[in-house]
């Protein structure tokens, strides 16, 4: 059966029954298409935030839908009005893990197949939706796919939860010593114990090179520019390269860096300021089309790129940004030398554990592929000298995710020596590898510091590669968006709700 023609759902109904289903008849069209709006906003346990996935279906209307082709159509209006009213609560996310709800619909499903689960088979399954709320329905789900990103999500999504992911009784000691019987996640348990393992394992190596402030601050992220020289002969300052110079941009909290061109030596400054004077709006850049703060004198995007292109362009750290303890909020500070060198003494780490890793691995351990060719649809970077993977990240970037990815790798290695099933240790290092892969595009020369919300901006605000002239290279040990702590607890989040599905019926009595 094909619900319009983004959902193929095949099925096959062993019973009797030749009535029509009830989306044959009718469905509250209005009421899940709302709950589908309003699903953009979910975010804590959402199947969304496991890892993107571009052409993902609504959990809403995935579950509506089904419900509706696997349920026989009203016996009359009075039924009608109340099996549409039913639907539309079913679509709802509140109603996601109600038990009572969920349990209603499985019923009546099986109830129209005959006593048996369907089997519901997604042969293009891709981002997990449908079949998600196909094994919720309680139907026996197959799924199909070649795309790897794909089927490691459907593995997360689907089989790991409901394979390894079910309650169990652990007897642990309470406040007052006394020993109790509780159910605990393992799964749950064990993603968590090594998600933090590998990042402790990680920040006693990498650590230092995100120092604390000598007054406790810690770094949050640290922006910079990126720059090319002035074309005029009689200048040839390094111009930083930006669209706006705001650093906060809200109601109450109003900051922005202020460029100062020092015209007589040909350099640039900048300074910190609370509520500006000046338009930080007016960056430096626009369009490609640069214009020089010290002479006027204007660069064409053309030559733009040129300049890019030949390596002649740069990038310069100009700001920290900063959280203290005992404090909410932001606060921001321009870079030192300091910080200059420690992100220098990153770089030349980098290059030896970069080789260490090749020897022991047996290849870069940085992505050396080629990017797409530069006419690719939703690729720009190229056209300004980013042609491997691997240019779209600084040094201290670099440094991070290759440490992360070992670690990861030795979690797994860990796991089986301390006697883990194998099958076991890859599902938790799977959630792993998706705990950085949702870190990735925070730790990149494209990601942008949004103002609005003062946090790093997820590269992928849209499906492509746009090129960003300031970026944001965050710390991953800090515990703001994007790093390394906040993308676990998300994943757990998902995982959890994941594994509250209840297993399908027919399943449950095999065991």
């Amino acid at each position: 059966m094909q619900i319009n023609r983004n959902f193929r759902l095949n099925y096959k109904r062993e019973t009797t029954m030749k009535t029509k289903t009830f989306i044959e008849a009718d469905f509250p069209i209005k009421a899940v298409s709302a709950n589908s709006v309003r699903e953009k906003n979910i975010r804590h346990g959402h199947i969304s935030t496991l890892h993107i996935w571009w052409a993902r279906r609504p959990l809403a209307a995935s579950r509506a839908s089904i419900y509706a082709a696997l349920t026989p159509m009203p016996k009359d209006e009075e039924e009608r009005l109340k099996k549409a009213q039913f639907i539309a609560d079913l679509s709802q996310w509140e109603n996601s893990l109600n038990e009572r709800t969920i349990s209603r619909a499985r019923e009546e499903i099986l109830k129209a197949n005959g006593g048996k689960p369907p089997k519901v088979l997604d042969s293009f399954a891709g981002g997990g939706a449908i079949p998600l709320e196909a094994l919720r329905l309680g139907c026996e789900t197959y799924v199909g796919e070649l795309n790897p990103v794909a089927v490691l999500i459907l593995k997360a999504t689907l089989e790991y939860p409901q394979k390894f992911g079910r309650p169990v009784k652990k007897k642990v000691k309470s406040e007052i010593g006394m020993e109790q019987e509780v159910e605990v996640n393992p799964l749950l348990e064990a993603v968590k114990k090594w998600g933090e393992w590998v990042l402790e394992e990680a920040k006693k190596e990498i650590g230092q090179f995100y120092p604390k402030d000598e007054d406790g601050a810690i770094p949050v992220g640290y922006y910079w520019l990126k720059t090319i020289p002035c074309q005029n002969p009689t200048c040839g300052c390094q111009i930083p390269l930006t669209a706006n110079f705001w650093l906060a941009k809200k109601e109450n909290k109003k900051i922005a860096l202020k460029l100062i061109a020092d015209k007589e030596k040909r350099e640039i400054h900048f300074k910190i300021v609370d509520n500006p004077d000046f338009d930080p709006s007016k960056g430096t850049v626009s369009r490609a089309k640069v214009v020089c703060p010290v002479c006027d004198s204007g660069i064409d995007d053309k030559t733009v790129r040129k300049l890019f292109q030949e390596g002649k362009s740069g990038q310069r750290m100009v700001a920290v940004v900063l959280h203290y303890p005992d404090k909410t909020g932001k606060t921001y500070r321009i870079a030192t030398e300091r910080d200059m060198k420690v992100f220098k003494s990153a770089e030349a780490y980098l290059e030896k554990k970069r080789k260490k890793l090749f020897e022991k691995w047996g290849f870069d351990p940085v992505p050396d592929e080629p990017l797409p060719p530069k006419e690719t649809l939703g690729f720009r970077v190229q056209r300004y000298g980013i042609l491997k993977w691997g240019d779209l990240f600084n040094a201290r970037q670099k440094l991070a995710l290759i440490c992360f990815v070992e670690k990861v790798r030795l979690a797994y290695k860990k796991m089986i020596e301390q006697g883990y099933e194998a099958g076991y240790a890859k599902a938790v290092v799977s959630y792993l590898g998706l705990m950085l892969s949702r870190s990735i595009p925070f730790f990149s020369v494209l990601t942008r510091w949004e103002p609005m919300r003062e946090t790093p901006a997820n590269v992928f605000g849209r499906q492509a590669l746009p090129m960003m002239w300031d970026f944001t290279d965050i710390n991953p040990f800090s515990g703001a968006t994007g790093g390394i702590k906040q993308n676990l607890n998300w994943i757990l989040n998902v995982l959890s709700h994941f594994s509250q599905i209840p297993p399908v019926e027919s399943r449950k009595e095999e065991k």
